[in-house]
Parts: C-alpha cells; sequence; structure tokens
C-alpha cells in the first residue's frame, strides 16, 4: 500500500526556538497544499509531523501554504485549518469535537509514540497516522449528521409553533409532541436560535396579532384569544412592551397611515 507524503516527529528536547507552540497534548500537523519549514523538517503537500504531548514545533511560513492542525485533547478533537498567502496568517475554520466512543484514537497515538523510536519503521508510521486521519473523519462525520439532526428538529419545532401558535402550547407539551425533554428544547432554542423558547412563541402570536390588528375589526380580546393569549392584559401589557403602543393605539396608527398615503 502506497501513502503519500512522509511522516516526521517532533523533537522531545533541545532550546525551545522563538515563537515555538509547546502545550500538553499530541497533536499532528499535516500539509494540505504548498510547503513550509518547521523546526529541522521542510515539510511539502501530505507531510505530516507528529507533536507528542510537550514536545515542540515552530512552522516558518517562507511561502503559501495550507495546513491542517488536529489537537487530541483528553475529551475533545481540535481541528484547525490556516492558511499564509504569502503576506499573512488566516484562520480558515475551526472546530471541535466531542471524543466519544471506544478508546481507538488512544490507542494509535500511543502506537505513534512508541514507533517514534523506530525511525526505520517509517512506513508503518504513514500507515498509523492514516488510520489515526480515519478514526478523526468518523468522530468529525458523526457530528456533522447529530448537528445536522438537531437543525432538522429545530426548524420542524418552529414550523410546528408557527402552525399551532392559537393553541395552549407550553415547553412541555411542545416537547412531549416531539418525544424529547423540555430541557433538551430549550438547548435546542438556545444552541440553534436567536430567541428562546417562550420568546418565539410569543414573537409568533405577536406577528399575528399584528396582522390581525391590521386587517380584520376585531375587538382587542378577541385577538388576543385567536392568537393563543388567554389573559388579554397579558397580551396588551406584552405588546406595548414590544412595540412600545398598546394594541388599539398600533391599530388606529396604521390606519392613519394609510389614509395619509391615500
Amino acid at each position: 500500500m502506497d501513502v503519500p507524503g512522509t511522516c516526521y516527529f517532533a523533537p522531545e528536547s533541545g532550546t525551545l526556538p522563538p515563537l515555538a507552540f509547546k502545550v500538553d497534548f499530541p497533536r499532528l500537523e499535516i500539509v494540505l497544499s504548498g510547503e513550509i519549514s518547521d523546526g529541522p523538517f521542510n515539510l511539502r503537500q501530505h507531510d505530516m509531523l507528529f507533536v507528542p504531548a510537550g514536545s515542540w514545533n515552530c512552522p516558518q511560513w517562507t511561502r503559501p501554504a495550507t495546513t491542517l492542525s488536529i489537537l487530541f485533547g483528553k475529551q475533545q478533537l481540535g481541528f484547525s485549518v490556516q492558511h499564509w498567502d504569502g503576506q499573512q496568517l488566516v484562520n480558515v475554520t475551526k472546530q471541535h469535537v466531542a471524543r466519544r466512543g471506544p478508546r481507538v484514537g488512544s490507542f494509535l497515538l500511543q502506537a505513534l509514540i512508541e514507533i517514534r523510536m523506530q525511525p526505520q519503521e517509517t512506513h508503518t508510521a504513514k500507515l498509523i497516522v492514516f488510520s489515526l486521519l480515519s478514526h478523526c473523519a468518523d468522530l468529525l462525520g458523526s457530528h456533522i449528521q447529530t448537528a445536522s439532526r438537531s437543525e432538522a428538529l429545530f426548524e420542524a419545532i418552529r414550523s410546528h409553533i408557527d402552525t399551532h401558535y392559537a393553541e395552549p402550547l407550553s415547553r412541555e407539551s411542545v416537547a412531549q409532541a416531539f418525544y424529547i425533554s423540555p430541557n433538551y428544547l430549550s438547548h435546542l432554542f438556545n444552541k440553534s436560535g436567536t430567541l428562546g423558547f417562550n420568546e418565539y412563541l410569543n414573537y409568533t402570536r405577536l406577528e399575528k396579532a399584528k396582522m390581525l390588528l391590521k386587517n380584520y375589526d376585531l375587538k382587542v380580546k378577541e385577538v388576543a384569544h385567536v392568537c393563543g393569549f388567554t389573559d388579554s392584559n397579558y397580551f396588551c401589557r406584552l405588546f406595548r412592551k414590544n412595540t412600545e403602543r398598546s394594541p388599539s393605539e398600533y391599530r388606529r396608527q396604521y390606519h392613519s397611515q394609510l389614509l395619509m398615503k391615500e
């Protein structure tokens, strides 16, 4: 099996050069395109540098290049892509993924640490690195799939609120309708939306109330009831808080503006 690139190992000892990067967790540096100098190594496209915990590396950007850095924390993987365009270093993207499941990654990292003492085993080292990258890709793919499911669920819940806003909805009832816990429902809104659950529900109801006030000659109590508010006084307080006008004032101002346009 021919694996492209060469796998290098960062030094464990020696004087730490200025601007060197040293952390307490193992890292894998990969050149995606271009070429960089890193300590005693000249890394070209597809070359890899394994940096064990406590070791250091010191990249020197002299020509356009793009690198991927993977940091193996105790509970998370950290992905970072950087690009040097010849004038400035740009952080293209960053991503953190939880390290879950069997300890495959830990065993592969330990194998790399062991094989660094056998410099003649370069091909085996590359195969271990590629196995480690495959493991990282699996974790990243699982994370993306989970995020995609969460986003789809969040949009379905918002659509449910948009359709059933007139009903006596609550965090508990909506969570039950989607077979999730109320706490997870709140988590979805905090993570994916700009408004919390109650704020989004009130926002939806108030937008419907504005439409009714503009286009129908309903009493304020009737508007409140049609939009899902059981307490018309609470509806009026919430409406004024969000528009700085009472529902009646909002309606009068809207119709006055229509007459002025005519």
